[in-house]
């Protein structure tokens, strides 16, 4: 966890209302956007009950959680966002069930080589993205999804890299 995260999270933990969610939320941090997601209670289904008819319930509870807990959450964001400088995004997870609530999309500046291109132009082509800017989001997702224990690792290195460089010499 970066020093950051470990503010924004302490931070959390004394200023959050102790209701807000089951547990202590997952705090991650970009250099635009904090998002906060919290765990919320899962809503009471009888025994039996099909996989569908759950995940409705699911979206209940996180639909009335949204609505229940705006103006807690966005005078907690005014406070974030004043302290750390950056724009707070909220999210919940609800048994199998999750939901982010109002996140940025930054937009971010590349340049691709015509084989890239006809890359994202086939996916807009085919219907899988509206533009080459969503076809490139989607192109990100999967690579995340299928990389990710590569991708976790290679954070750790950098947190600790991190580390080292924050234990070295001062200079002035």
């Amino acid at each position: 966890m970066s020093e950051t995260e470990t503010a924004v999270s302490g931070w959390l933990a004394g200023r959050l209302p102790d209701d807000l969610f089951t547990g202590a939320p997952e705090v991650s941090i970009d250099r635009e956007e904090i998002t906060i997601v919290g765990a919320i209670a899962v809503p009471e289904t009888e025994e039996g009950t099909d996989a569908a008819a759950v995940a409705q319930a699911e979206a209940g509870r996180i639909a009335r959680f949204r609505e229940a807990t705006r103006d807690q959450r966005i005078e907690v964001a005014r406070e974030i966002e004043h302290r750390f400088d950056r724009k707070v995004a909220w999210g919940v997870r609800c048994g199998d069930s999750s939901q982010l609530f109002t996140h940025l999309a930054v937009p971010v500046m590349t340049r691709l080589r015509q084989p890239q291109r006809q890359v994202l132009d086939t996916l807009v082509a085919a219907g899988v993205a509206r533009s080459r800017s969503d076809a490139l989001a989607w192109c990100v997702k999967l690579v995340g999804q299928h990389t990710d224990s590569w991708l976790n690792e290679l954070r750790d290195a950098m947190r600790r890299v991190d580390e080292v460089r924050d234990t070295g010499p001062a200079v002035d």
